[in-house]
Formats: C-alpha cells, sequence, structure tokens
C-alpha cells in the first residue's frame, strides 16, 4: 500500500453498539489501555475462526479513540515487507515505504497484524522481533532508525488448529513478546440477544437459532465449529424470510454428507416429519 493512499486507513473505528465481551477480558483490556503509557504493550488474540478476534481490535480502538491500522501479515513474502519495497518506474529501482512505519509513528495507533501465523514465508516477521521488544525500534537501510511512538498498542490475532490450512505455529520467541487473549464462541443467552440486536429476529426466532448451532457445536458425535460470523448469516437469511434448513444450507461451508447429517438434526428439532423436496423454475 502506498504511503500516499494511505492516510485515510489511520483513522478511528466507529464503535460498535451491540458488541459483547466477557467482564474479565474487557476489564483487562481497559488495564491493558492503561498500561500502554508507561510501557509496551502487545497482545496476542486466540479464538475459534469468526468469533469476534478482529472486531475486539476495531472495539477496542473506538472505545479508547485511538487510531487503527490493520495489515493483512498472510500477503508477506519477505523480511521487511511491511515497511515497503523496492519498485521499478522508468528504468530506475525506488524505494516505496508502505503505511506500516507511518502507523507505529502515530501516538496511540492500534496496530492490527492479522492472521499473524499465515505469512507467506515465516522469515517475513523477522523484522517484528525487533519492534515488539522492549526497546520498540528496528534499522531499515533505506528508512533508518524507526522508532514505535509512545502509547502504540499491537494486537495479532490468529486461528489456531488443523483445520486451518495454509497456517503455521506462531515462532515460540516471537509469542513470547504478546500477553494471550484466549476467546471463544458466546454463551447461548448472550449469542440470542446479538441475533436480535443485529439481525432483527424476535425472541422465539433468535432462540431457535441459537438452540441449533449449540446442538450442532456440541454434537457429541460430530462437532462442528459454527462461528458467531455464520450465526449472524444465518440469522440475516432467516430475517429476509428463509426458514432455518434453508439458512444452514446456504451459510454453512461443508460436503453434501455432513450437511444431510445436520438436516436430519435439525428437522428433529425442528419437529419437522419429512424433509422438503426441491423444486426447480425458471430463473
Amino acid at each position: 500500500m502506498d504511503k500516499k493512499d494511505s492516510l485515510q486507513d489511520v483513522l478511528i473505528p466507529e464503535n460498535d453498539p451491540h458488541y459483547f465481551l466477557s467482564r474479565e477480558i474487557a476489564s483487562t483490556l481497559d488495564r491493558f489501555n492503561n498500561m500502554s503509557a508507561s510501557t509496551p504493550v502487545n497482545l496476542l488474540v486466540v479464538g475459534k475462526q469468526g468469533c469476534g478476534k478482529s472486531s475486539l481490535v476495531s472495539q477496542f480502538a473506538a472505545r479508547h479513540q485511538r487510531p487503527l491500522a490493520t495489515f493483512q501479515v498472510g500477503i508477506l513474502s519477505e523480511p521487511g515487507q511491511l515497511f515497503g519495497e523496492l519498485r521499478l518506474k522508468d528504468g530506475e529501482t525506488y524505494y516505496q515505504q508502505f503505511l506500516f512505519p507511518q502507523a507505529i509513528s502515530t501516538p496511540n495507533c492500534v496496530i492490527h497484524l492479522e492472521e499473524i501465523n499465515r505469512p507467506e514465508h515465516p522469515k517475513a516477521l523477522n523484522m517484528l522481533f525487533s519492534i515488539l521488544s522492549d526497546d520498540r525500534q528496528a534499522w531499515l537501510d533505506d528508512l533508518g532508525n524507526v522508532k514505535v511512538a509512545d502509547g502504540v498498542v499491537f494486537f495479532a490475532t490468529l486461528n489456531e488448529g488443523e483445520e486451518f490450512s495454509g497456517t503455521e505455529m506462531l515462532d515460540a520467541a516471537l509469542r513470547d513478546r504478546f500477553y494471550v487473549i484466549s476467546m471463544d464462541y458466546l454463551p447461548l443467552d448472550v449469542e440470542k440477544e446479538v441475533l436480535i440486536r443485529k439481525t432483527g429476529l424476535n425472541e422465539v426466532e433468535a432462540q431457535r437459532v441459537v438452540s441449533i448451532l449449540n446442538d450442532l457445536r456440541y454434537n457429541t458425535k460430530m462437532p462442528m465449529a459454527v462461528s458467531t460470523r455464520h450465526s449472524l448469516m444465518i440469522g440475516n437469511l432467516v430475517k429476509a424470510g428463509a426458514s432455518i434448513r434453508e439458512a444452514l444450507i446456504f451459510s454453512l461451508q461443508m460436503s453434501k454428507e455432513a450437511l444431510e447429517a445436520i438436516l436430519l438434526t435439525v428437522q428433529m428439532e425442528l419437529g419437522e416429519k419429512e424433509v422438503p423436496k426441491d423444486a426447480y423454475e425458471l430463473y
């Protein structure tokens, strides 16, 4: 990303009035906000895919009126690429500085390193060792000494587990530089409230959706990871007039066999005697 095009990306995000977080994590985040005035704060947010990790970072920035800059680690293929890269123009090579050095030089900025365990090459993260250390600075031949401004808070988010292809376990020495925040599914009653607030479902509809989703998540024979993101997708489809069964079909990404087993569970949950047959029509 070119520096001249990046100023708009370092803005304070809007507050989400419907974002729920455990009281323990919320109070600890407020402590980290206060700590950052006098000591480096690096936070690693770990949790299931779609459980609200990125939203937590944005909400932290909004709550404390901090500018937020997000960087996709998955596109990095070589060391120092966060800062800039050599480019060719009219037969001449020049160094193009990116947003990252500007963002980390912005006082009180929140820096979000998204999916930090997904770089194209593990060595692409080497420069972060210095930036995340206690002295918070690094030397680059093209930029000189780059220092992190006062009050900057680094957030890194990652999905861990064999089901996430393309990920690598985070280097132990790099992980050692972070406090760790673990996130999980929302409690059933809280997820129901989120569905009501964000999708407009009534209480009965929201209760039916979250009950079915929790049956799927905690099924002893074939548990399935259904993220809060997918929960909202399903809720929006139901609000638009789809049945819960239809919403599951078009929202969940899985094999036909797994989907059929899930729909059988839903059929029993809803008390349906038979699965509706699909009909075809001109479209």
